[in-house]
Parts: structure tokens; C-alpha cells; sequence
């Protein structure tokens, strides 16, 4: 085991290089000069030849690529163009509340999508399994982006039961400790902005989370299906135990070993996704920052971020995989 996860840790490097590369001649391709969006348009082009060469945009991109990755080693990620600020700052200030939207969904999907698979597993070929699996089908299909805007049309506007975005009621107060606002309300106690807060991620979190529910409700579902053939539960079965024990205690765990790969990656993805539902949701996470930083063309923040997110995908990756060895004794990794 240790030799594999020395190995793992290794090959983590190059993929943190070849990110860094893609991510840093990627950003130089897209047409646009931060500059110009730094300053406008009425401004000598001296002034902006002077501005550019003061942030060192007109050095060799093999240069600006090695001044960015050496203090970037060392957690340095330089200064935000548009805010002027570190970025490091920029971002601790909007990554909790995507941290927080992506746990939430992770949770409402690994509950929801188990429950549904195991549902659909024992009623197999019913018609409560093919609505589930349409359902899933659905899920699946449909954009998150348009899931959040019909949420929003018939929740927010039409029924006026939950907020229709932002991540925290003006009339409520709440003091920033973390940035998760779910944590700081539980933190200093306060059960109004708490109540508040999940209000507000709840719309949010269900859009996010239904692609990978229905993913994980699939895989529920062919892993039960496969392990309730097996010879160990028809022992149990024939020993008289009842139905729910046999499933809940002797098949679902089983079941859920192949699975657990599955809701490990959907971190990563959720993530990623958030950059959209954020944007429809008018929170101000992280992808609502990569998208200002984008459009703003925030050379330091975009490329902080595609770091930060890439590093995350690869850690949980490693975790999964331990996991997976941890909780299957069978495993062996060479």
C-alpha cells in the first residue's frame, strides 16, 4: 500500500504540470488583453504599453510561465488584475461557499441516488423501477443549468417557497468566521440565518446534485441487482431473515464497495459544475468568480482557480482509491 500511494503522489506531479501548462497557454491563446479591460478605453496606447510591461505581460510566455510557477510552489498565486488584491485573498473569500454547495449536493445525491437504486434493485422490472429509472434517464439528460432555471421559475417565482438566489436574506445577519455560511450559523448558533442559509442552497444544490444522483442511482441499482444473486444472500434468506435485514445488512454494504469509486469522482465534478449553477443562482463562490475572472480576462484568479480545482480532483481521486482498498479487504494494491 505505501508503495502505491508513494507512486500515486508521483504521478500526481506531472499532472499538476501538464494543468498548469494547458491552463497558462490556454488563457494567452483567447483573444483579449487584460489591460485594455484593466484600464478602457480612453487611455494613450503609451500608457498601456507602460502598464503592460510593468506587470510583465510583454516578457517571452516562457518566462511569464516560470515567474508564475515558482511562487505558486510555494502557495503564492500573484495578484488579481481586477481586484488588486492577492489572490489568494480573492479566492479564500469565495471558495467556503462553493466548498459548502459542493459538499451539500454530494450529500443529497449519495442519499437520494443510494435510495432510489436500492428501491428500483428490489422492485426490478416494476413500475416503480422504470419510473425511477426514466427519472434517472432525466436526470442524466437534462442540462444543470436549465434544472436551475425551471426550479427557480416554479419554486421562487411561481410558488414563492424558496429564495430565488443569493446565499443569505439582507435582513439577516450573520458574522463571517469561514465562509460557509451553514457553518458559521452553526458555529455561533444562530438558527435564524441557519434556516436562512439552507433556504438559499437548497434550489442550488438539488440542480447541482441531480446529474450525479441519477448517476449514483444507477450504479446502486446494477450493483444490487448483481449482488442480490449471490450465494451468501440466498443463505440469509433461507436462514428466515426478513427482507430488510437482507437487504440493508447483507447486500447493501456489499453492493456499495464498487460504488463508493462513483461518489468519490462526483466531487470533482460538482465542482466544476458549480461555475454554472452559481451563476444561475447569483451566488458568489468561486464560479461565479471564474466567470467575472474570465470575462475580465483575470489572468492570476482564472489560473488559481483551474489549480485549485485540478489539485481537489486529483487529492479525492487518491482518497477514493484508499477508501476503496479500506473498506474491500480484497484488494491488494501492488
Amino acid at each position: 500500500m505505501k508503495r502505491y500511494l508513494l507512486r500515486r503522489l508521483m504521478l500526481i506531479i506531472p499532472t499538476l504540470i501538464g494543468a498548469s501548462i494547458v491552463v497558462f497557454i490556454g488563457l494567452r491563446i483567447v483573444p483579449g488583453d487584460p489591460v485594455q479591460m484593466m484600464v478602457g478605453d480612453n487611455v494613450a496606447p503609451g500608457d498601456i504599453e507602460r502598464l503592460r510591461g510593468e506587470l510583465g505581460l510583454d516578457d517571452p510566455i516562457y518566462v511569464q510561465y516560470i515567474r508564475w510557477l515558482l511562487p505558486m510552489l510555494h502557495g503564492d498565486f500573484g495578484r488579481s488584475l481586477r481586484a488588486q488584491d492577492s489572490v489568494l485573498n480573492v479566492i479564500l473569500q469565495a471558495f467556503p461557499l462553493t466548498i459548502q454547495l459542493a459538499v451539500i449536493s454530494l450529500v443529497l445525491a449519495a442519499i437520494v441516488g443510494t435510495a432510489a437504486g436500492v428501491l428500483a434493485a428490489i422492485k426490478q422490472y416494476s413500475a416503480v423501477d422504470n419510473a425511477l429509472m426514466v427519472s434517472v434517464l432525466f436526470g442524466v439528460s437534462m442540462p444543470s443549468f436549465w434544472s436551475g432555471l425551471i426550479m427557480i421559475l416554479v419554486f421562487g417565482l411561481y410558488l414563492r417557497w424558496l429564495p430565488l438566489g443569493g446565499s443569505l436574506s439582507d435582513t439577516v445577519s450573520l458574522t463571517r468566521i469561514t465562509g460557509a455560511n451553514v457553518l458559521d450559523s452553526l458555529i455561533q448558533g444562530n438558527w435564524t440565518a441557519l434556516s436562512d442559509s439552507l433556504q438559499h442552497l437548497l434550489l442550488p444544490a438539488i440542480a447541482l446534485g441531480l446529474p450525479s444522483m441519477a448517476i449514483i442511482a444507477r450504479q446502486v441499482r446494477a450493483a444490487m441487482i448483481e449482488v442480490m444473486g449471490q450465494d451468501y444472500v440466498t443463505t440469509a434468506r433461507s436462514k428466515g431473515l426478513a427482507h430488510t435485514r437482507v437487504v440493508l445488512r447483507h447486500a447493501l454494504p456489499n453492493a456499495l464497495i464498487p460504488v463508493v469509486t462513483v461518489i468519490g469522482l462526483q466531487m470533482g465534478y460538482l465542482l466544476s459544475g458549480a461555475i454554472i449553477i452559481e451563476t444561475v443562482f447569483s451566488l458568489p463562490g468561486m464560479g461565479r468568480l471564474a466567470i467575472l475572472s474570465i470575462t475580465t480576462r483575470d489572468y492570476p484568479v482564472v489560473q488559481a482557480f483551474v489549480m485549485i480545482t485540478v489539485t481537489i480532483f486529483t487529492a479525492v481521486n487518491l482518497l477514493v482509491d484508499v477508501v476503496y482498498a479500506a473498506v474491500n479487504p480484497r484488494i491488494r494494491f501492488s
